[in-house]
Order: structure tokens, then sequence, then C-alpha cells
């Protein structure tokens, strides 16, 4: 049997649009490269510059359904007319081969997972205040004003899951709140 400290954590992210999850989950794994970032399935075309395996694993609508049906995913949501998800066994595989695993996705899917995964840690990235995310959101300048507006909203409802998630960082300095992530992992790897 594995000695808890040596069980590998599926440590699962979330935060609002615009919060800079990326961002900290990107200078996270660059100064712990014994953590990957799993990736997850969609139906949704393959934008110019990403990689198959890398960015997505892009299936057919079919293909999604019938792996929905056949209770393949840990989690799994539609939005925008496209489906997305994280399969068990990719999930399954990487804690077994790879060692540690980080899930970047939306709240509701990290839910799905604590659900099925219950040794899963949820860490929510949030914005110092819900004005900042709204000065970001609108300063990024990528979007109209009808979609931020759906963000916006869409955040409120994020932000109302999140009080279910193990640990809640507030993003306000990138440097900082990559620092409490490390401090948070470490904390639960030594369980």
């Amino acid at each position: 049997m594995q000695n808890m400290a040596e069980q590998k954590k599926l440590i699962v992210i979330s935060g609002s649009s615009g919060v800079g999850k990326g961002t900290v989950i990107g200078g996270f794994l660059k100064r712990n490269p014994e953590f990957s970032l799993s990736i997850s399935y969609t139906t949704r075309e393959k934008r110019g510059g990403e990689i198959e395996g890398l960015n997505y694993f892009y299936v057919s609508k079919e293909e999604f359904l019938k792996s929905i049906q056949n209770n393949e995913f840990l989690e799994w949501a539609e939005f925008s007319g496209h489906y997305y998800g994280t399969k068990r066994e990719f999930v399954q595989k990487c804690l077994q081969e790879h060692g540690d695993l980080i899930l970047e996705i939306e709240t509701q899917g990290a839910l799905q997972v604590k659900d099925k995964m219950s040794e899963s840690v949820l860490i929510f990235i949030a914005p110092p205040s819900y004005q900042d995310l709204e000065f970001r959101l609108r300063n990024r300048k990528t979007e109209s004003e009808e979609a931020i507006t759906k963000r916006l909203d869409f955040v409120k409802f994020e932000i109302r899951n999140s009080e279910r998630f193990d640990y809640r960082i507030v993003n306000d300095k990138v440097e900082s709140t990559i620092f409490e992530l490390e401090r948070i992992i470490k904390t639960e790897r030594a369980y």
C-alpha cells in the first residue's frame, strides 16, 4: 500500500473568467515541474495554434455523447453549443504514471469531480473584488457588452459555488497568489 505522503494529488483549480487563473497556474507549473496539467475533451473546432493532445482532445459531438452515456467523464458541461469534459481514465492514468495533476475547470465541473473523487482538492481563485474583475474584463476589450454582462452574471454564480471549495485564494498580486497556491498544495501533499 502506498504511503499517504506518496499518494498523488488531483488539484482542481477554478476561478472566474478574467481572474488570472491561467497566469497563476502557469507560474506554479514553471516552479513545480513535477506537476502536470490535465487535458480536457471538447467538441469545438481546433483554433489556430492549438495542438491536439496539448490544448484539448478534439472529438465529435457523437463521440462525446457516447462517452457521457458510458459514464467516462469525471465532469462535463456544455458551453455555447460545445461540450467540454475530463475523462476519468485520463486523470487516473496521469496520477499513476506521471504524478500530481492540476485540473483547470469551471466551478460546476469542479464540484462534479469532488463528488466522484472525494480526495481531490478544490481551490478557487477569486478576484480582489467584483468591481476589480469587471474592470479587468472591460479592459481586455475582447468582448461585446452583452458578453461581458453574461460573464459578470456567471461570476456571481461561481462565487456562490466556491463556498463548497476546500480553499479560496484572492488574486490581488500574481506572485503572492502563486506562493499561496504552493503553500496549500504542499500542505495537502503532506496528508
